[in-house]
């Protein structure tokens, strides 16, 4: 209830102040399980993407955010609920296998789950080498992988800017990347990495960003 409500107001507003350009909203399933995979370029971007989407795309987000107190922490948490995240404690060493069973549970519930496979933002505006999560999900669930190029996130709100700013962005969903009978017969391994190059092929071909040939890595905290 709390979703329909913020959908209901927050996405209309939001496209007033941003006017973001939007691509391909017809590669977005009208329903059934479906992954979005996008780059990851502003903490804007998990907001970005369900307030342009037809349909609530979940996203995890650090459990900090639905812990504070007060006036403002209410509506932090507020606010991310009513987006659809779900709290997740990125900072536990097993958070990885957590999430992946978390996504693996949305998706069993028919919904759109979001995800970034690169792991963390972009500093550099560098797209990195993607992590093999994104292939697992698929490749578990037999849900299609919608990727997705943002551009001009990072000037939305930029790292270290505590709220978003003025900024225009473009959003591109591309064609959805379907697991179907694709990979039957390879080493479950390969099939991963396999698959999830190509969604990182077509997130490049979406947001034109250049590529790295490494993973990226959370920068460490002091």
């Amino acid at each position: 209830m709390l979703y329909e409500v913020a959908h209901a107001i927050v996405p209309p507003v939001a496209k007033v102040v941003w006017r973001p350009h939007v691509e391909g909203l017809a590669s977005i399933p009208e329903s059934g399980p479906v992954i979005v995979a996008s780059n990851h370029l502003s903490f804007a971007d998990s907001m970005v993407i369900p307030i342009v989407s037809p349909r609530k795309v979940v996203f995890l987000a650090k459990e900090s955010y639905f812990t504070g107190t007060g006036v403002k922490g209410a509506l932090m948490r507020g606010w991310f609920e009513g987006i659809g995240m779900i709290p997740v404690d990125r900072d536990d060493t097993k958070a990885a296998l957590a999430s992946l069973d978390i996504a693996l549970e949305v998706l069993g519930r028919g919904e759109a789950f979001g995800i970034y496979p690169e792991g963390t933002r972009s500093l550099d505006g560098r797209l990195y080498r993607g992590r093999t999560g994104v292939a697992h999900l698929a490749l578990t669930s037999g849900a299609p992988i919608v990727p997705v190029g943002l551009i001009g996130t990072e000037k939305l709100q930029p790292v270290g800017a505590k709220a978003p700013r003025l900024a225009r962005v473009t959003v591109r969903f591309g064609t959805p990347i379907r697991v179907g009978k694709r990979f039957e017969g390879m080493p479950s391994g390969a099939a991963r990495r396999a698959l999830t190059d190509e969604v990182m092929a077509a997130i490049q071909a979406l947001s034109g960003q250049p590529r790295a040939d490494g993973y990226n890595e959370r920068p460490p905290t002091v």
